[in-house]
């Protein structure tokens, strides 16, 4: 399940943590609120940042295929 919870603290400050989506695209995903909440002061990824998805690519399928058929 892919969620974005925001706290927004007494002084304005805005603290964003997202999860449930892997790789990169949770800057794609965030990118367009980030820019109506202004400055980003900092960012930590955490480690579903850097893990990859369960896609195939169309050579792992094939190969899978093939190796069914015995």
């Amino acid at each position: 399940m892919e969620t974005l919870e925001f706290v927004i603290y007494p002084d304005g400050r805005v603290k964003e943590l997202v999860t449930g989506i892997v790789g990169r695209s949770c800057a794609e995903v965030t990118a367009a609120i980030e820019a109506q909440l202004g400055q980003v002061l900092s960012q930590e990824k955490t480690s579903e940042f850097y893990a990859q998805g369960n896609q195939l690519t169309s050579e792992q399928i094939d190969s899978q295929a093939n190796y069914g058929s015995w």
